[in-house]
């Protein structure tokens, strides 16, 4: 993704390769569609042709009064009248068609929003995440809202103008030639300059509009980035970095969307100059002619409605092309997310486990996030059912990375995971998953009730249920204070602390009581008070259940059955606490230094 301030290069023709890709890939997406969207169109196109009937009876109707006016002579109004009550049906008729029309291409092209919208939530399910590793948030945000409703909103109104314009334009020369030829010649000569700027134009322009769209997406990245850390951002006076950073992208959107409106709104003023001075050609060649007795008045009356008919759809073309461009910079970004990578899929004839003993084993198993940059380096191990796993080492040693692989968030490089001798690569993402219960470092709460929090993805949880796992994490006091208990909606407006929000995450995974385990330094934002009384309910919940657990802080995992002890990428040493001590080796090392740095 590019950075901000920092453009993507495109070759020369590039934007208008986009933009038949974009809308080329739109059409076959909307194909569902397709009988509507033909109907929409010979609405738009029958609707459109009959108003240009009009001008055509008008020019009789004209003819009929001037002769009546003529000494002598008597109005005939019955013929009047009839043709007058044609036009009424006509124009009746063509505004139904075009009330119909846009009906259709309304719910066309919010289908296809609510359509882009759906595939990418499932898109999201269904891709590594690697992906999000290397994109904000805010870009795939931009992605689902901005993006998505250009398509919607710009869709409907870009095709339908443009499908009417055209009809318009060709309806009326057709008919002006039909006319007089002369006349035609001279409105269709005055207007091919406007055909020539507004192709000049739309070449140029398009690079604008995609870049506009990346933009907005960074904007949105930066913006939700700063907004989650604002606390940091604060704590260490990054206002200035941070507004910095913000005026950059902000200028970068501003010249990109400076340049898309501007060179896209030269076309409207531009196309109507060329409709008036082509609607002056046509009246000074007209007059000339009426002067020479080629036509008659009735006749210029009727011209001079086409001319104007001709050259209004300049404009309307220009502001459709306008529109159309936004919808293809939208739609391709759409469609790249929609065509990124996605995980492989999950074994045709999955393995279905049963009663989950918990016996799991490590074989040779090598891993890296970037191609070619291993940093899992043939890592075997194997625990027993039942046990209680310590993973220890250093920052970056790949601890957090072990349990990334035994969840199936990654898939290994090398060698294989197996949990009762089966690995996990036999079994869908959905099974390996339902077998264990996890607590994360970074807590996750969503708007909703405290109940929905916690027992999240589950149902029929008794409130007795609910108030013994809140006393064993240490929850049941803060439960007491909440003015409907279970039932309160928290959210990010309400005042949880950080270890409230983590022992809220502890108390979900006990309530999921899966066979396997993972806490991922889960008692490291909450006191010591706290701290023991999550430790005692951690102790009750990893009997007789296999359990993985990474710890910085080395005094709580002294009672772990075995202790995996790894360095950049491998284990190192292995074994329970007193043996690990007695060896005095990269464990001892480790765990004697946290009680010096503590006195």
């Amino acid at each position: 993704m590019s950075g901000p301030g920092r453009k993507r290069p495109m070759a020369q023709g590039q934007g208008a390769k986009d933009f038949k890709k974009a809308w080329k890939d739109l059409f076959a997406y909307m194909d569902r569609f397709r009988k509507w969207f033909l109907l929409a169109l010979v609405f738009a196109f029958v609707g459109t042709a009959l108003s240009l009937i009009g001008p055509d009876l008008i020019s009789d109707i004209t003819d009929l009064i001037e002769a009546g006016l003529t000494p002598g002579a008597s109005m005939d109004m019955d013929a009047i009248l009839d043709i007058a009550m044609a036009l009424m049906v006509i124009y009746v008729v063509s505004a139904v068609l075009t009330f119909l029309q846009n009906y259709i291409m309304a719910t066309i092209s919010q289908r296809t929003a609510s359509d882009f919208r759906t595939d990418i939530a499932r898109k999201i399910n269904r891709i590594p995440l690697r992906y999000f590793d290397g994109n904000t948030t805010g870009d795939v945000m931009s992605r689902v809202t901005n993006d998505v409703d250009t398509v919607g909103g710009s869709l409907n109104q870009s095709i339908s103008m443009l499908v009417t314009s055209v009809t318009m334009l060709i309806g009326s020369l057709f008919m002006m030639l039909v006319t007089n030829v002369t006349m035609a010649v001279a409105a269709v000569l005055s207007s091919l300059v406007g055909f020539v700027l507004m192709g000049l134009i739309m070449g140029r322009s398009q690079k604008h509009f995609n870049r506009q769209q990346e933009d907005l997406g960074n904007m949105n990245g930066h913006v939700e980035e700063i907004y989650a850390g604002h606390q940091v951002m604060k704590a260490y006076n990054g206002e200035a970095d941070a507004l910095r950073e913000f005026d950059e992208i902000n200028e970068s959107l501003f010249r990109s969307g400076f340049m898309s409106q501007f060179l896209g709104g030269l076309m409207m003023p531009l196309m109507g100059f060329v409709g008036n001075f082509g609607y002056i050609v046509v009246c000074i060649v007209g007059t000339v002619l009426y002067l020479d007795g080629t036509v008659g008045f009735g006749t210029i009356v009727a011209f001079m409605m086409y001319v104007r008919l001709f050259t209004q759809p300049l404009s309307q073309i220009s502001q459709a092309a306008i529109q159309m461009q936004a919808v293809a910079a939208a739609s391709e970004r759409v469609f790249e997310f929609l065509n990124e990578k996605e995980m492989e899929p999950d074994s045709p004839n999955p393995v279905k486990p049963g009663r989950i003993a918990g016996h799991v084993e490590f074989r040779d198993v090598r891993f890296g996030y970037v191609d070619g940059e291993e940093i899992i380096h043939g890592f075997s191990a194997e625990v027993q059912p039942g046990q209680k796993v310590a993973i220890v080492g250093p920052t970056g040693a790949g601890k957090t990375t072990m349990v990334n692989l035994l969840m199936r968030f990654y898939d290994v490089w090398e060698g294989d995971i197996l949990v009762d001798g089966c690995s996990i690569n036999d079994m869908t993402r959905a099974d390996v998953r339902d077998m264990f219960c996890m607590v994360l470092q970074d807590t996750w709460l969503f708007e909703g009730t405290l109940r929905e929090n916690l027992v999240y993805n589950g149902e029929d949880v008794s409130d007795e249920r609910l108030d013994e796992v809140c006393r064993a994490v240490g929850l049941n006091h803060f439960v007491e204070t909440l003015p409907e208990r279970y039932d309160t909606v928290i959210g990010e407006g309400t005042t949880l602390s950080i270890g409230q929000r983590q022992q809220v995450t502890i108390a979900r995974a006990m309530i999921e009581d899966s066979p396997l385990l993972i806490l991922d330094e889960a008692t490291s934002s909450v006191d010591t008070r706290t701290e023991k009384a999550i430790q005692d309910a951690m102790d009750a919940l990893t009997e007789d259940r296999t359990s993985f657990v990474i710890a910085h802080r080395l005094s709580t995992i002294r009672n772990s059955d075995l202790i995996l002890v790894m360095r950049d990428g491998n284990i190192i040493e292995q074994g329970d606490h007193d043996s690990l001590m007695a060896r005095n080796g990269f464990y001892a090392e480790l765990y004697n230094s946290q009680f010096e740095d503590a006195e």
